[in-house]
């Protein structure tokens, strides 16, 4: 069986630092917000709502205020899209997407799986992004041209050529869960696969699949700060990144299939099977099932 992607272990980071314009500010950065957010971690923190079920917390309002607060300072002619605090745009050809806390569900609920993400845009193209996971210590960066990261040591996807050797991840939206289309690829792509996790954070699976954990990742609707920094880094390790069609990827599509690219195209062909309603398999009946002996 082909080998997963791993870790080179002769080539890191800190051989090529020099060559980084972005990643080590933005990784001090990054490490700063994730101090902050483990500060918050696992206490009773107050949570409010900001939709039907979205959670907002004071640990991603203040770790939000940290991360605009060091980008003012460093590069203040910048723009900055944030998932709290919206957009502040000047007209800059630089644009940063920031998710001050991408898991806050697992995070409100002492569920360790979440991260600080942050990507910077120049003239619409994707150019440096980090996301830390503080609890893990993992530190995942990349900037366009010269590769992706996992704690200063180079990272790329997996070996995996078959759909059906092929651990792969989603995510589901915490809100109107009954009008997204999910459970069915869901259904239909663990039953032609090795497996499909949801951690709940779409950042980390996207360095999940950049790193070779994971051979493949799809989800609905995701906004730009979830995708940017993410994105680049999957790009960057090797793998391939599109629409559901197998088109383009942009920040605003609301279609994200990411991959190690040996997969891509039989796991495109299979989203395109389901939205045409072609051999989907019946969900079983538990009333049925718990009539078995």
């Amino acid at each position: 069986m082909p080998l997963r992607g791993d870790i080179c272990e002769t080539e890191r980071l800190s051989s090529s630092r020099a060559k980084f314009e972005y990643v080590p500010a933005m990784g001090a950065i990054a490490r700063e917000a994730g101090a902050l957010l483990m500060q918050y971690f696992d206490r009773n923190i107050k949570i409010e709502y900001k939709g039907e079920a979205d959670l907002v917390t004071a640990a991603d309002r203040k770790s939000e205020a940290l991360i605009r607060e060091r980008i003012r300072e460093l590069w203040p002619g910048h723009d900055v899209l944030g998932e709290e605090e919206g957009l502040r745009d000047t007209g800059s050809e630089y644009r940063w997407y920031v998710d001050p806390l991408d898991g806050t569900t697992n995070f409100a609920h002492g569920y360790p799986v979440f991260c600080v993400s942050m990507g910077l845009q120049k003239r619409q193209e994707m150019i440096a992004g980090v996301c830390y996971d503080p609890t893990r210590d993992e530190m995942f960066a990349a900037e366009r041209g010269k590769g992706a990261y996992l704690n200063e040591q180079l990272i790329h996807v997996s070996k995996i050529t078959n759909l059906a050797e092929s651990l792969l991840a989603t995510g589901f939206p915490s809100h109107k869960r009954h009008k997204n289309p999910n459970i069915y690829f869901y259904h239909q792509i663990t039953l032609r696969s090795h497996g499909v996790r949801r951690a709940g954070s779409a950042a980390l699976d996207l360095c999940a699949v950049a790193c070779g954990r994971f051979d493949g990742f799809w989800e609905f609707n995701l906004n730009p700060w979830d995708t940017a920094a993410g994105v680049l880094m999957v790009e960057e390790a090797g793998g391939r990144v599109t629409d559901f069609g197998g088109g383009p990827f942009h920040l605003d599509s609301r279609e994200t299939v990411a991959s190690n690219g040996l997969i891509h195209g039989a796991l495109v062909n299979e989203f395109q099977q389901i939205f045409a309603g072609r051999g989907l398999e019946v969900l079983p009946d538990p009333r049925e099932y718990a009539k078995k002996d």
